[in-house]
């Protein structure tokens, strides 16, 4: 794999599939980067200015400062083309793409604001009660659908689009937050999407980020930044986040 000489900044913590989606996408390019692993929830007002939604990864160069992962991973292929992540024929671009924003929103939709927030963030950061029956509805309906749909788009062998690429890194982090969120994946109803993230995981750093991102989170926000560098993160010099959290302006 190529190299490059730059070392970026990643603002947010690797509990976040957003966060490990862009960290995963810097390994496989071969770009040196420093982390200051926050929970979004708690960052200061500095995070709030450079983050006006309050959300992560917050990527920072020399060169531009972006909010949002998609848009951050277009930006590194674009400046560093070498280990693409984007097919190069056009019809398989535009479903890696696709398959990105299905990730990016439908799935974070329901794995991670109906599941994971509701599990474990909810009640973990703001002391809120687990509402059993949202939980219980999602799982009836919104879960399987999801699930189904992939299974659809999965193949029986390789990547979905090919080699592995963008689709990869946009959803298979996502699974990582569902187990978190104590939901089994069936593997005898979707055999295909099991086979395919262990695939995911084994090929690119996901699996060595979301065992990383499992030890982090075993201790409170406020201590994630020693638990990071103890693992062999980079972490930056100066700390966005602060010991109160507080909640953004699209926050579920």
């Amino acid at each position: 794999m190529g190299r490059t000489d730059m070392t970026v900044k990643i603002i947010g913590g690797p509990g976040s599939p957003y966060v490990r989606k862009v960290l995963a996408a810097l390994t496989w390019k071969g770009i040196a980067y420093e982390i200051d692993p926050i929970v979004p929830f708690y960052g200061n007002a500095e995070f709030s200015r450079i983050s006006p939604l309050r959300r992560i990864p917050v990527y920072v160069d020399d060169r531009v400062t972006l909010c949002d992962s998609s848009v951050i991973l277009q930006y590194l292929e674009d400046r560093w083309p070498h280990n693409p992540l984007y097919p190069a024929d056009i019809a398989l671009r535009a479903k890696a793409r696709w398959i990105e924003e299905y990730a990016d929103t439908r799935v974070g939709d329901v794995f991670i604001w109906k599941l994971f927030f509701g599990s474990v963030i909810a009640p973990g950061v703001f002391g809120a009660e687990r509402n059993r029956e949202a939980r219980a509805a999602v799982l009836a309906k919104d879960f399987p659908e999801v699930m189904d749909y992939l299974e659809t788009q999965i193949p029986e062998q390789g990547f979905l689009c090919g080699a592995f690429s963008v689709a990869e890194l946009a959803l298979a982090p996502h699974f990582t937050n569902l187990a978190w969120a104590r939901v089994e994946l069936d593997g005898a109803r979707w055999p295909k999407t099991r086979a395919w993230l262990a695939r995911a995981e084994s090929q690119s750093a996901l699996g060595d980020l979301a065992a990383k991102a499992a030890y982090v989170l075993k201790v409170p926000p406020p201590q994630h930044r020693e638990h990071a560098a103890a693992l062999g993160f980079h972490v930056t010099a100066q700390a966005l986040g602060t010991d109160t959290p507080q909640r953004g302006p699209m926050t579920a």
